[in-house]
């Protein structure tokens, strides 16, 4: 198999990638569980790629019990070295019409019942800078790729991440727009933290399909639906142009040397089975 390049996470309504040649499907074994699916392996407009639905094909796991650490994970050992994570968001912002994309550089969690560390175990303490949590340098292209596939696309933004899996009340609608917030979802967190502790470079394609309920007009599965069927194909063919693009990527933003200054702990007293369980991820910082 030759090198996987890029890793696509698809999100409600995008199940599978259209285009990919020699496909095969791997199903992976993490020191965390199973990821949501197996990995769809293939080439992509020349470059080796591997899909993975998010939330399993026929959309079986709710966004509280997405297994993060086992989906990255399994992108990481697949050699995949940038993410795109193509969501569903409600915007919070009048200037963000349904069906719009946005590319967003900023998160803010209001998640509560997940992991948010792959190095949550005592013995290994690692603190990855979350200042740029999405890279720059793929958001870049990602945003370029979004607009030549004809959407209208918005560079930047905070993307609010709840836990779910119900949609906002009124009250909390109006108090997240109060805050600064641009759109909001239930997916990005903890997937772009495990992604920067896994020195990979990560980008959302944020496709809105709401205006959650700020408006006073309810969120419903049937709205959401309906406007993802719209956007998908674009959603794809946004993918597609990206593929082209990713030799342009640049190793400036830092993403591939995150974890440089970020491990705590002295590497003498790391306990020899926590060096072999994250050897993946540290094996190159710590003998």
């Amino acid at each position: 198999m030759a090198t996987v390049k890029l890793g696509i996470v698809g999100g409600s309504g995008f199940y599978d990638m259209d285009g990919l040649t020699g496909s095969e499907e791997i199903r992976i074994e993490t020191p965390f569980g199973d990821p949501s699916d197996a990995y769809i392996v293939g080439a992509l407009e020349g470059i080796e790629v591997a899909f993975l639905p998010r939330h399993g094909r026929g959309h079986r796991i709710s966004p509280t019990n997405l297994n993060a650490k086992a989906n990255i994970w399994g992108f990481k050992s697949l050699g995949v070295e940038a993410i795109v994570s193509v969501s569903a968001v409600g915007s919070l912002k009048e200037e963000i019409r349904p069906l719009d994309v946005v590319v967003p550089d900023q998160f803010f969690d209001r998640t509560r019942l997940r992991a948010t560390s792959f190095f949550d175990e005592a013995g290994l303490v690692v603190h990855a800078g979350m200042a740029e949590p999405f890279c720059p340098a793929l958001s870049a292209l990602v945003a370029e790729a979004a607009t030549e596939a004809g959407a209208s696309v918005h560079r930047g933004g905070a993307y609010l991440c709840i836990e779910g899996p119900q949609f906002s009340t009124v009250a909390e609608s109006h108090a997240f727009r109060g805050w600064g917030m641009d759109i909001i979802g239930m997916t990005a967190v903890p997937e772009v933290r495990m992604a920067r502790e896994a020195e990979m470079h990560y980008a959302t394609f944020a496709m809105a399909t709401d205006y959650d309920v700020w408006k006073g007009e309810p969120v419903t599965v049937e709205m959401v639906i309906a406007n993802l069927g719209k956007n998908v194909e674009m959603g794809k063919s946004a993918v597609r142009l990206l593929a082209r693009k990713l030799n342009d990527l640049e190793d400036g933003c830092g993403c591939r040397n995150a974890l440089e200054n970020a491990i705590m702990s002295d590497t003498s007293s790391i306990p020899p089975e926590l060096k072999k369980k994250f050897n993946l991820l540290i094996g190159k910082y710590v003998s």
